[in-house]
C-alpha cells in the first residue's frame, strides 16, 4: 500500500538566499516549496529569475524588502526560496505502478487545504488507512513544510504527494484511468456509506471555507456527505478525511 512508493526524503530541506543560488536550485531539479522575490526589483540577474520560474511554472510571491530582511540576515540579493523536505512525485507514475501490484487504488486528493496543520494531520491518517498517494493543487496549497512534517508524524515521508499544475485536468486522469471520483461535500443528501470503495476510488476533500472547486463536482462520479446532527455546521476537514477514508477501509477489511 502506501509504504511502496514513498518520497525521497530532503535531509538539506532549507532556505535558499541569492538568485544565482536559487536560479542554480530550479534547473538542478529542487523542489521549491515557496519563492519570496522582493517587490520592484530590477536588473539582468532578476530578470533570468523571472524566465527561470516561468519556463519551470513555479508561483512567486512579491514581498517587501522587510519580509525578507526578517528572514534572513544574508545578503539575500532580494530573493529566498524554500527547499521542500520531500521530493514531489507524478501521480502518472504512480497509478500504473498500482496496478501492476495487482492492488486496488485509493487515492486522496486535497481540493486547496491550506492549513499546514491539517495538511499533516490527513497526511498521517492516509499513510495509517493505506491511501496509495495524496494528491494536491501547486496553487493555493499549504507548504509541505517542517511543521507539517511534524503534525504528519513523518508521515509525509512515507506517502507520495503530487503536486500538480493543472489540477482538474489530474482529477480528470484518474477518472480516465479508472477510478471513481467520490467529492464529499454537503452539497448532497447521499451519506458516505453509499459510494463502493471496493472499486478503484479518487476521495476528494475541499477546503472548510470553500469546499471543493465546481469544476470537480461536476464530473464526480458521487457525491457523499457525513452524517451531522448537532448544532455545529461543519467537521475538521482533517477529521471528515478519517471518517470517509475508514469507511472505504472498513468495505475494503469486510470478511478478513
Amino acid at each position: 500500500m502506501a509504504e511502496n512508493y514513498p518520497p525521497r526524503r530532503n535531509n538539506n530541506a532549507q532556505f535558499i538566499f541569492g538568485i544565482r543560488a536559487i536560479i542554480e536550485a530550479i534547473v538542478s531539479g529542487k523542489d521549491i516549496e515557496a519563492l519570496y522575490i522582493q517587490r520592484g526589483l530590477t536588473g539582468q540577474l532578476y530578470h533570468e529569475l523571472k524566465e527561470t520560474v516561468a519556463e519551470y511554472q513555479l508561483t512567486a510571491q512579491f514581498v517587501p524588502v522587510e519580509k525578507l530582511n526578517r528572514m534572513t540576515t544574508k545578503n539575500h540579493q532580494g530573493a529566498v526560496a524554500v527547499i521542500s523536505p520531500i521530493t514531489y512525485q507524478r501521480i502518472e507514475n504512480i497509478i500504473p505502478e498500482i496496478y501492476e501490484k495487482g492492488e486496488v487504488p485509493l487515492i486522496l486528493v486535497l481540493d486547496s487545504i491550506t492549513d499546514v496543520r491539517n495538511m499533516g494531520a490527513i497526511a498521517r491518517t492516509a499513510e495509517c488507512a493505506g491511501v496509495h498517494a495524496i494528491l494536491i493543487p501547486a496553487k493555493g496549497s499549504a507548504q509541505i513544510n517542517a511543521d507539517a512534517v511534524k503534525t504528519s508524524a513523518g508521515a509525509l515521508y512515507k506517502i507520495p504527494v503530487c503536486r500538480h499544475e493543472n489540477f482538474v485536468q489530474t482529477v480528470r486522469f484518474l477518472q480516465e484511468s479508472g477510478l471513481q471520483l467520490v467529492c464529499c461535500t454537503e452539497k448532497t443528501n447521499d451519506y458516505l456509506y453509499k459510494p463502493d470503495y471496493t472499486v478503484p476510488t479518487a476521495v476528494i476533500m475541499g477546503s472548510e471555507e470553500d469546499g471543493i472547486r465546481n469544476d470537480i463536482i461536476r464530473i464526480s462520479d458521487h457525491l457523499a456527505r457525513i452524517p451531522m446532527f448537532g448544532e455545529i455546521e461543519s467537521l475538521n476537514v482533517s477529521v471528515s478525511a478519517g471518517i470517509i477514508l475508514y469507511e472505504a477501509v472498513r468495505q475494503r477489511t469486510v470478511g478478513q
